[in-house]
């Protein structure tokens, strides 16, 4: 019999455990609880390891906090038991490194934006906490066979959310597409969090011409403040330069 090795990550330990133990009872299932984000990375990380990988994660929605309006700026890597990585980083996180790793959010209500917000970032699951046990087990085995589950009543909440997402995605993109090479950069740079004097020193500019690409960049996209252009920069797909090394080389970009 192969068994289905089953993650639960909630910060309400009596809630973990008993559902671990719930689930524990079926002959096909190996459960494992977690109670924070950097505890369910470090869990992967060592089950990875060890060649046991996870199945599939059951995530509290609002693990860390409630789930936040927009894609989650908390990074979602290990640190200590102190970090904090919410419910909705940590989808995301999971999904970028170990893609086979199937995600199940567990909710406390029904709600639609909430539960696109999942889907986005890669669950393939929404479930209500207080659902029944059998109910929760034919999720698990669904998103193992790649399928998608909702409850029926958010489904028309969920396919709006969608929606709406993708217009605004796509309003983005062509606003960003407006961009000079030499703005998109400095974009780059915002959405990596970076001020006007750390820009001018990545990019080798003086801070009265960063200041200026920052001016036309905020015009172009049709905001008022960084902020308002980094939310509508990442809902364009846009990423954070790389901080690792040299963003471009001297001279290699007209100003």
């Amino acid at each position: 019999m192969q068994r289905i090795r089953v993650l639960v990550v909630d910060d309400h330990r009596i809630f973990a455990e008993s559902l671990a133990a719930a689930l524990a009872a079926e002959p096909d299932v190996e459960v494992s609880a977690a109670g924070s984000g950097p505890a369910a990375l470090r869990c992967l990380e060592r089950a990875a390891a060890e060649g046991r990988r996870f199945d599939v994660l059951l995530v509290d929605a609002d693990l860390g906090g409630t789930v936040p309006s927009g894609p989650s700026a908390v990074p979602a890597r290990a640190g200590d038991e102190d970090g904090i990585v919410d419910g909705m980083s940590l989808v995301t996180g999971v999904r970028s490194v170990q893609p086979r790793v199937r995600i199940v959010v567990l909710a406390e209500k029904d709600d639609p934006r909430r539960a696109a917000l999942a889907l986005q970032a890669g669950a393939g699951g929404w479930v209500a906490k207080d659902c029944s046990l059998s109910r929760l087990l034919t999720v698990i085995r669904g998103v193992l066979r790649d399928e998608t589950h909702l409850p029926p009543a958010l489904l028309t909440g969920v396919l709006r959310e969608l929606t709406a997402a993708r217009k605004h995605r796509t309003e983005s993109e062509q606003l960003v597409e407006s961009l000079t090479p030499r703005e998109r950069e400095v974009l780059r740079c915002m959405v990596a969090g970076l001020g006007r004097k750390a820009v001018a020193e990545r990019l080798y500019l003086s801070p009265h011409t960063v200041r200026t690409h920052m001016q036309n960049v905020l015009g172009k996209l049709g905001v008022h403040s960084t902020l308002a252009a980094v939310a509508l920069a990442r809902r364009a797909g846009v990423g954070p330069a790389d901080l690792t090394g040299d963003v471009v080389e001297r001279g290699s970009q007209p100003a």
